[in-house]
Formats: structure tokens, C-alpha cells, sequence
């Protein structure tokens, strides 16, 4: 088992298919644009409506390099990473990340997210999808600051982190975003198939406990109970303070000792990630009130929605030098901020794409346009290629989730071609999205397999091609 910072290095691949069943990455040009899906007897999960979907789009698409690239990406979380089972009368999905086998909850819900509008005419996706929230429940409830999940007890390389630990855990990471991400899957599932089966009991508590999380993270009486640090050269890997990060005002905000890069933050207040937790304290208190018929759930979740927003709105932008009023990075209540996005989501970048802003919003087109620029230190430009990295994989690598995100959040049609274009010709010849490359070489890249960036790409493809299908006729 391995870690993302063990993927910080060029990983491009040839030779023998890998044990998951995934075929073999290379450099080489393939011929007539030969799938590198794996064989059918060897992926985890079919599903008749995503095949159909697959073979829709790629008649209609006019290039056969993007038609090829879309039939190997979007099915990848399907074809690579879930272990789909029924326990206790129920399913249950437990959806490793890519070349680390562990669960994210990030990462499951942002793989599977795609295949939410195509379970109308298939059931069985329908059914994998609600084992992949119950399985977040499950995870939620063993420990709702860890980030990452073995399947069951197990070992972890991070036993020994200076935090509780417990045998079920991959990392214990305290991102706000970790308790986020289960709460828009579970909504974003009711609204598409009407399917309330998956809102039971422990459902209900998993959600009081993250409400419980998220007052404990204001901080206002103490630090809380959490804390981490762990034994390594690697700075932001660790956290300062002691384990509880830089001090913050109890403003009302929630700290978020990690990104959902993660990586430490350096003011723990983080924005985007406090802008993710007021849209799924609504969406809580949505389901409390119309599904779960939990009063007490509904008003908690709806309390502190209120008050993050209100604190968001006095303490969440800053005037920046050559921008204007944006929203930074992150704070930490005595306005301090940090001018910068990284490419993981929640960013700033992918704020309408998590629908916590309006696209059109001005303070978010100033915030975009800074986002965007030479003004934010992880914004790259090379030969190959422009976007955002992160301080994750350090200077000079883009992130393709952020030039999918530049196009997902698009506010002209040039800005969803011209990412298309450079998704294209930055896979170095592979079929698939990875985490990073190199602004003037994409050959330089990192995580050979990464999910989240293929199904993410995937999703781009789908929603241009229902929205404005001739864009793709561009490419």
C-alpha cells in the first residue's frame, strides 16, 4: 500500500497489465486507437447504461483521439475500482482511489458522481451507487476525521501518526470536505432517482456526528479533540502547533486542518471548503425535513449553515492588490489570508461547479480571473499546457482536474474548447488523465492510475455533449 506523495515522480509505463486488471500504460502511440479499457471478464462492474452512453457519444464525436480518450476514461471507476457486495440486506460499495487501495471519501463520491443521471435506465448502477453511501455512512460513523478508509480493518503505513488511529483507517486527515462530499452524493441521489432507501438510521446519526464534527472545528470553547502530526521530511504532511495548526479567532468559520489535497493548511480557516460545508448543511436539513421527518436535524443543520454563511460573509474576502474583492484561500479570523487555489476540490476555482456560488457572481469572476493569473503562485503556463497545480506535487506540474474544472465552471464556450484541446494532447499517448505533468512535457507526469481525473474528464464530455454538443465538433 502506498501513499500519494510516493507518486510524486514520472510514471510512465510499459509492458505487463497491472494486477488490478487495467492494461498496461505507455508512451507509444497506439494504433487505430486500440481501448485500453480491460477485458471485459476483468472489470468490476458493467453497466449496460454506461456502455450505451459511451458508444452514443463516441459515434457522434467527430475525433477519434477524444473518442478514444472518453471510452477509456469514463468508465475507468467502473472498470478499476469498486467492490460492489450486499451486507446486512443492503449494498455495499467500497471504491479504492486508483493505484492506492484505499477509500477517499472525496474521491468515491467525486467517481461515481458522473453515473448519478444514467441510473434511470439502470438499475444495478442504481444500486452500486447507494452501496457507495452506505459504505461512507459506515466510514463517517467509525471516524469522521479520517479522510481515507481500509476495507475493513487492516494495516496502513500510517499506523504510527501521532493522531488516534484505528484499524480501519488508511490516514486520519481532518478535511472539512471529507464530511461534505458523502452529504452531495447522498443528495444528488435522492434528486435524481427519488430513492430515499438509503436515509436510515444510521444515515441520520452519521449526519448529527457531522454536524457535531463541525461545531467542535469552530473552536469556540477549545481546540477539540483533534490533532495530528506525523514523522517526516515532508512539511506539509505534518501540522504545526503542536498537532492543532496555526491559532485561529473563533469567528464562527470551521477549521480545516488539511486540504483536500491533503496537505496542511497554513491558516486552517479554508474557504471554499467553509463555502462546501454551508451547501451541505442545507441539503441535511433538506432531507431532515422532507425524507427523515428529524426536527432536531433539520434545525442544527440549518443553525450553523446560517452562522457559517454569516461569518463567511465578514471574514471570506479580502481585497487583493491587482483583483479586487475576491475570495482568498484561506484565513484564520484575524484576517490574515492566503492568496493562492490549489487544484483539488473544494477549490476556489470549482466553487459553481460545487454549487456554493453563482458563476456570474462578479466576486466570482474577480476571483476566477486572480485565480487564473501569474497573482496566484500555483497557476502554471508552459509549452504544453496552463492551469493550476498544488503545493502537492510542487512547482510547475498542472493538474488536469483543474483544466476540466476551468471548463466545468466555464463562463464562454472558449474556455470548455480550449480545455478540451489540452486534455487531448496532455495524456502523453496513455488514454488516461493523470494527477500532474510537467507545463513543457506532460511524458513528466504523475499517478498513472487516478480515477477521479478520468471520470472527472469523462463528466466534461457527457455534460458538453448534452448542453452544447457542437463544441465538441471544435476539437
Amino acid at each position: 500500500m502506498a501513499t500519494r506523495r510516493k507518486f510524486i515522480q514520472n510514471t510512465v509505463i510499459a509492458g505487463a497489465a497491472l494486477s488490478a486488471g487495467i492494461p498496461a500504460f505507455s508512451s507509444v502511440p497506439v494504433s487505430k486507437w486500440v481501448s485500453r479499457r480491460p477485458e471485459k471478464r476483468m472489470r468490476k462492474f458493467q453497466s449496460k447504461a454506461v456502455e450505451e452512453t459511451i458508444g452514443e457519444i463516441q459515434a457522434f464525436l467527430g475525433d477519434s483521439e477524444l473518442a478514444w480518450l472518453f471510452g477509456n476514461c469514463f468508465p475507468n471507476t467502473l472498470d478499476t475500482t469498486v467492490n460492489y457486495s450486499e451486507k446486512n440486506g443492503g449494498p455495499d460499495t467500497f471504491v479504492i482511489t486508483g493505484d492506492i487501495n484505499a477509500m477517499w471519501l472525496r474521491d468515491s463520491t467525486a467517481q461515481v458522481w458522473p453515473y448519478i443521471s444514467l441510473t434511470a435506465s439502470d438499475n444495478n448502477l442504481k444500486e452500486l451507487i447507494a452501496g457507495v453511501i452506505n459504505r461512507q455512512v459506515k466510514c463517517i460513523l467509525i471516524d469522521p476525521y479520517a479522510n481515507a478508509f481500509n476495507d475493513g480493518p487492516g494495516k496502513s503505513e500510517w499506523m504510527n501518526d501521532l493522531t488516534e488511529m484505528k484499524p480501519e483507517l488508511h490516514e486520519r486527515k481532518w478535511e472539512i470536505d471529507s464530511l461534505c462530499y458523502p452529504v452531495r452524493l447522498a443528495y444528488g441521489f435522492w434528486k435524481a432517482t427519488g430513492d430515499t432507501s438509503v436515509f436510515d438510521a444510521s444515515w441520520t446519526e452519521a449526519m448529527h456526528l457531522i454536524i457535531r464534527t463541525f461545531i467542535q472545528q469552530q473552536r469556540k470553547e477549545d481546540r477539540g479533540p483533534y490533532h495530528f502530526q506525523r514523522v517526516t521530511g515532508w512539511q506539509t504532511d505534518t501540522v504545526a502547533g503542536g498537532g492543532y495548526g496555526n491559532p485561529v479567532n473563533p469567528v464562527g468559520l470551521i477549521v480545516s486542518i488539511f486540504r483536500p489535497s491533503d496537505d496542511a493548511t497554513i491558516w486552517p480557516f479554508l474557504i471554499p471548503s467553509n463555502y462546501f460545508a454551508v451547501r451541505s448543511l442545507r441539503q441535511i436539513a433538506e432531507i431532515a425535513g422532507a425524507v427523515v421527518k428529524d426536527e432536531k436535524l433539520r434545525g442544527d443543520a440549518t443553525s450553523l449553515a446560517d452562522e457559517v454563511e454569516a461569518a463567511l460573509l465578514k471574514y471570506g474576502t479580502t481585497v487583493h492588490p491587482q483583483h479586487g474583492e475576491i475570495i482568498p484561500y484561506e484565513t484564520d479570523g484575524y484576517y490574515n489570508f492566503n492568496f493562492m487555489d490549489d487544484a483539488n476540490v473544494p477549490s476556489l476555482l470549482a466553487m459553481p461547479y460545487l454549487g456554493t456560488v453563482n458563476r456570474n457572481d462578479p466576486l466570482y469572476l474577480r476571483t476566477r480571473d486572480f485565480v487564473l493569473s501569474k497573482s496566484n503562485p500555483y497557476y502554471f503556463s508552459g509549452i504544453m499546457g496552463h492551469g493550476v497545480g498544488s503545493p502537492h506535487t510542487g512547482p510547475d506540474r498542472i493538474w488536469p482536474i483543474s483544466i476540466t474544472m476551468r471548463a466545468l465552471t466555464a463562463v464562454n464556450d472558449y474556455d470548455i474548447v480550449s480545455s478540451l484541446k489540452m486534455l487531448q494532447t496532455t495524456h502523453a499517448a496513455t488514454g488516461f488523465i493523470h494527477e500532474s505533468f510537467m507545463k513543457d512535457d506532460p511524458t513528466k507526469f504523475t499517478r498513472k492510475w487516478f480515477a477521479w481525473a478520468n471520470t472527472l474528464f469523462g463528466e466534461l464530455v457527457l455534460d458538453t455533449y448534452r448542453i452544447k454538443p457542437e463544441l465538441l465538433k471544435e476539437i
